[in-house]
């Protein structure tokens, strides 16, 4: 491989993480005629586009400190082991991807080894300790933030700042609703509510007893009504469990790549918090928005200073409530059940909804070039401004 080939080491942390680095590469790969040598740590979606990982990503996708704490010895080895292959290789830069805990501490290691270091997908730190703004830009030169209002925040901390795009925009506005409706032999009539109670086990346990009984009392007043449940594969088990007593037709959605062909065909949906708010959004399904944490959770959160006045990014983009957010004590089948049966019955609420959603398209400006081309494009330039900076007489 020649030496005037970029050189780009990826570490991905997280299935989220995969995703995104996944089509970063395939955007590389296709922005440099494929003359570009990616090396780092990914999963499927990495693998998928040549990347060999240096250790199986699933040894950093863990959650919550009963998970992580066995596990800590192996995973400080893998951050040296990471550490040192970057000081090995020499790449021209490296891209770390979100999985903060795991990523930014190998940052951490590599401060005085002259390799620059692009963090992608910003911290929320504008909703909550903004002291992470200024770690942030200790550890890494360069940031591609998702959402556009956070340039300027991290800038404010001194640190350079590109908007590069949800990779919502990219996925969840292309999805076929007929095409899956055919495939799954649901008629045009049929209405179909999305139910989508997160992708980790803790999130599942808590969201879909919740969700379960909201559709109990949805199922007595549409007896037509269908369900679907696109499902991560670490909770597919779970979720088919859980759901295999349920009132009416519920259809499980394992292919990530079918995903988004569910939210196109979905005329509802009742959703946990988080980033398919704006999945949904962006695919043009009203929704319902519910989230509950546990009880010691709420407590110390509802003492920290949160800057924000909404849970979803939908509302928070728009910086009004579109959709409706139920949470904590307000999350309750009841109150989920009945904003559903507004939407189902209502086509002016529905259509309230979708005007909101063309609001925060619009904030999150043009689609075209997607955000993977934007990303690999700000990774090329910078290589190539420190390449010309280290030339001689530069």
């Amino acid at each position: 491989m020649s030496r005037q080939e970029p050189r780009v080491f990826i570490i991905a942390g997280e299935p989220s993480g995969d995703n995104l680095a996944g089509r970063l590469i395939g955007a590389l790969r296709e922005m440099t005629d494929d003359r570009v040598n990616i090396s780092g740590i990914g999963g499927p979606q990495c693998e998928a586009q040549g990347l060999e990982s240096l250790f199986p990503m699933r040894e950093l996708a863990l959650i919550g400190i009963a998970e992580v704490v066995p596990h800590l010895p192996r995973i400080l080895k893998r951050m040296n082991q990471t550490a040192d292959k970057i000081r090995e290789t020499k790449p021209d830069l490296v891209v770390t991807v979100d999985a903060p805990s795991f990523t930014l501490r190998v940052a951490k290691k590599l401060r005085g080894s002259g390799i620059p270091i692009v963090h992608y997908v910003a911290p929320q730190a504008w909703a909550w300790r903004a002291g992470r703004a200024k770690t942030l830009g200790q550890r890494v030169d360069h940031l591609m933030a998702l959402l556009p209002f956070e340039v300027d925040f991290f800038a404010k901390h001194g640190l350079p700042t590109t908007y590069v795009g949800h990779p919502a925009i990219e996925s969840a506005m292309a999805g076929d609703g007929k095409a899956f409706r055919d495939v799954h032999a649901i008629a045009d009539t049929a209405p179909l509510l999305c139910v989508v109670p997160g992708s980790r086990n803790s999130e599942v346990r808590r969201m879909l007893p919740v969700f379960a009984k909201a559709v109990a009392l949805l199922s007595e007043r549409y007896r037509d009504l269908q369900i679907v449940i696109p499902v991560a594969p670490n909770v597919a088990e779970t979720v088919r469990a859980q759901t295999r007593d349920w009132p009416l037709p519920v259809l499980h959605v394992t292919n990530p790549a079918k995903r988004f062909d569910a939210f196109a065909a979905s005329d509802v949906a009742m959703a946990k918090s988080g980033t398919v708010t704006l999945e949904l959004g962006l695919a043009r399904v009203p929704m319902a928005v519910a989230y509950r944490v546990s009880a010691l959770t709420a407590f110390i959160v509802r003492r920290m200073p949160i800057a924000v006045k909404y849970a979803s990014l939908v509302n928070l983009l728009a910086d009004r409530e579109v959709v409706p957010e139920l949470l904590q004590e307000e999350c309750s089948a009841p109150a989920v059940a009945e904003k559903v049966a507004n939407l189902l019955g209502s086509p002016e609420a529905r259509a309230a909804q979708q005007e909101g959603f063309a609001e925060v398209l619009q904030v999150l400006g043009d689609v075209d070039p997607p955000p993977s081309r934007r990303a690999a494009k700000v990774v090329l330039d910078l290589i190539a401004k420190g390449s010309a900076e280290n030339k001689p007489g530069s």
